[in-house]
């Protein structure tokens, strides 16, 4: 049975919270939930960026809210939650994406960076979850996306931090799930796991290595992530989606080999993610402070690697299409047995 969108666009327009939408896949949310006609409430710290995304989405005919906030402070984020309801109602979806984290061997990290990137990367979004269930489960209705990734239950070398804050993600959102489901709850928990996307965190992250940080190929430009978030949003009753044929591909590997994962990532994992050209040494890192200040740059949704990035998923769009896949496949199956069956009669 095709599953029913739960609060789509197609009904009413929504109020959509959106953590660290000033840049990356947040960014490309706000933008795309815009479209659809939804309030969308950006949290970020940044302020250029923030205010260049309220503008995007005002520009796309939708009302917009910038709160400049940091997700890893709990108190901060239920006065945003107040401000969102007051200003744009009540909440229907919350989108937590808001992250930062170190690009370094786990010993050149200090405690309180690794501290930090918990801070944010993680309990960031425990403290967006708990906001946006307090004011949901009473009405009870509304989604909750998680933006995951593959490293959610992949950890590779040089992100332990960003790693294990993923992992944590990842049982914390099954947790709050089974809980809902427990309560027969109208409000519904998902979890996006993404591939490699071109985000501008790759020139802004803390970085100890030698050389420019980068994703690993094959990558995704941001919009391909936030249809995937949106698609999630309108049917969020699915435990979790994966986004790109290689998230698929090291989920599946980690399950039937992970040692053998350890050992390839091992010997690719540092060259991997890593270009040719030395890091700058001026490379500005938003652990503590936001890269785009009051007066700083606004990033945008896009990084640096535009001409390498793939602006569409064939897999994404199968995970959201089993039914015309299946009746594809069945198609195939019943032509081939029919042209066995026709070679064998002749």
């Amino acid at each position: 049975m095709a599953e029913t969108a739960v609060g789509s666009a197609g009904t009413r327009p929504r109020v959509v919270v959106v953590t660290g939408a000033s840049a990356g896949i947040g960014r490309a949310c706000a933008r795309a939930f815009a479209r659809r006609g939804d309030s969308v409430a950006l949290l970020a710290r940044g302020e250029s960026g923030l205010d260049a995304a309220a503008a995007e989405v005002q520009a796309a005919g939708a009302r917009a809210l910038p709160i400049s906030v940091d997700v890893a402070d709990h108190q901060a984020v239920e006065a945003a939650a107040d401000r969102v309801e007051a200003a744009l109602g009540e909440i229907d979806v919350w989108v937590n994406v808001a992250f930062s984290s170190v690009f370094a061997r786990f010993l050149d990290v200090e405690p309180e960076e690794f501290e930090r990137t918990t801070q944010v990367s993680y309990l960031g979004y425990v403290n967006g979850t708990r906001a946006a269930l307090r004011r949901m489960v009473p009405r009870d209705r509304g989604a909750v996306v998680q933006v995951g990734s593959a490293l959610a239950y992949r950890g590779i070398p040089l992100q332990s931090a960003y790693c294990g804050a993923k992992h944590a993600i990842q049982g914390f959102n099954e947790s709050v799930r089974t809980e809902l489901l427990h309560d027969h709850s109208g409000v519904h928990v998902t979890m996006v796991q993404m591939p490699a996307v071109n985000t501008p965190q790759f020139g802004w992250v803390l970085s100890r290595l030698p050389n420019r940080a980068q994703p690993v190929p094959p990558i995704y430009q941001p919009e391909v992530a936030a249809d995937a978030v949106l698609y999630a949003a309108d049917h969020p009753r699915r435990r979790e989606y994966w986004v790109g044929g290689t998230t698929a591909a090291t989920l599946i590997a980690n399950a039937v080999a992970p040692g053998v994962l350890d050992r390839y990532l091992a010997r690719t994992g540092f060259k991997g993610q890593q270009t040719d050209e030395p890091r700058s040494p001026d490379q500005p890192a938003n652990l503590w402070k936001p890269a785009d200040g009051p007066d700083g740059h606004d990033y945008g949704a896009h990084g640096s690697f535009d001409d390498r990035s793939h602006g569409r998923s064939l897999q994404v769009w199968a995970s959201q299409h089993h039914g015309a896949v299946g009746a594809g496949l069945l198609g195939a199956v019943a032509a081939t047995a029919l042209a066995v069956g026709r070679k064998g009669r002749r």
